[in-house]
C-alpha cells in the first residue's frame, strides 16, 4: 500500500494493530477522522489517554474500573458468595445484560493456553482459590466459553478448590461448544445462568 503521506501511513499503521483491523479498514478509519472538526479527533485521543491513565483494575474481582472497588462488588445487594468465574470485561457486561445474576465476578483475564505461552500463573486465579479458601465462597460459576481453552481453564480451578466445601457449576450448555459469551443473546444467555448445572456433570458429557 502507497502512502502519500509519511504521517498518514504512521497513523495507519497504528491503527492497524488494533484486533480485527486491517491495512484498507485502519485507512478508512484514518481518513474519516481527518475529515472530521479538530475537535472530535481531539476529543477521541484525550479520552484513550485518560483511559490509559486512569483506568484501574477493582482490588476484589479483577474487573475494569473507574475506581479500587468496582460498582458490582461496592453494591451490598449482590451476594457476594456466589462468583461467576470469567475471562475478561466483555463477558461480565453480556451477563449483566441479562438482568438474571445477582451474584459477583472473579475476572481471570484469559484462559489457560499452552500453545501461547498463557498458564495458570498468568491469570488471576491465585486470588480466586484465596477466597474459596477464606470461606468468602459459597458457590462458583465457571461461565468461560465453551471451548478447549475454557473447559481447561474450568478443569484447573476446579481441581483447585475441590477440596473445599463448596458448590461448583458451570452455565447451560444453551451457548453453543466454541461460543463466546459476549456474542451470546441475552435470552439464551440468561437462561444458561439461571439452568446452570453441577460441574461435576459437565465432565462426563460426550
Amino acid at each position: 500500500m502507497d502512502f502519500s503521506s509519511k504521517l498518514l501511513e504512521n497513523a495507519v499503521n497504528e491503527v492497524s494493530r488494533l484486533p480485527g483491523i486491517g491495512k484498507r479498514t485502519a485507512l478508512r478509519l484514518v481518513l474519516h477522522l481527518l475529515k472530521q472538526p479538530q475537535e472530535h479527533t481531539k476529543y477521541l485521543t484525550e479520552a484513550l489517554s485518560v483511559l490509559r491513565n486512569e483506568v484501574k483494575t477493582c482490588r476484589k474481582c479483577h474487573n475494569i474500573s473507574d475506581t479500587v472497588l468496582c460498582d458490582i462488588c461496592a453494591n451490598p445487594n449482590r451476594n457476594a458468595e456466589v462468583i461467576c468465574v470469567v475471562e475478561d470485561i466483555r463477558d461480565v457486561m453480556a451477563i449483566e445484560n441479562t438482568a438474571q445474576f445477582r451474584g459477583v465476578y472473579h475476572v481471570l483475564g484469559g484462559k489457560i493456553s499452552p500453545m501461547e505461552g498463557i498458564g495458570p500463573q498468568n491469570l488471576q486465579i491465585e486470588s480466586l482459590v484465596e477466597k474459596v479458601k477464606n470461606g468468602e465462597v459459597k458457590e462458583l460459576i465457571f461461565a468461560l466459553s465453551s471451548t478447549m481453552e475454557g473447559d481447561t481453564t474450568n478443569f484447573y480451578i476446579y481441581k483447585q478448590v475441590a477440596p473445599y466445601e463448596i458448590i461448583t457449576s458451570t452455565i447451560a450448555r444453551g451457548i453453543s461448544v466454541g461460543d463466546e459469551l459476549e456474542f451470546a443473546d441475552e435470552v439464551t444467555l440468561g437462561r444458561s445462568i439461571l439452568n446452570r448445572i453441577p460441574f461435576e456433570n459437565s465432565l462426563n458429557r460426550g
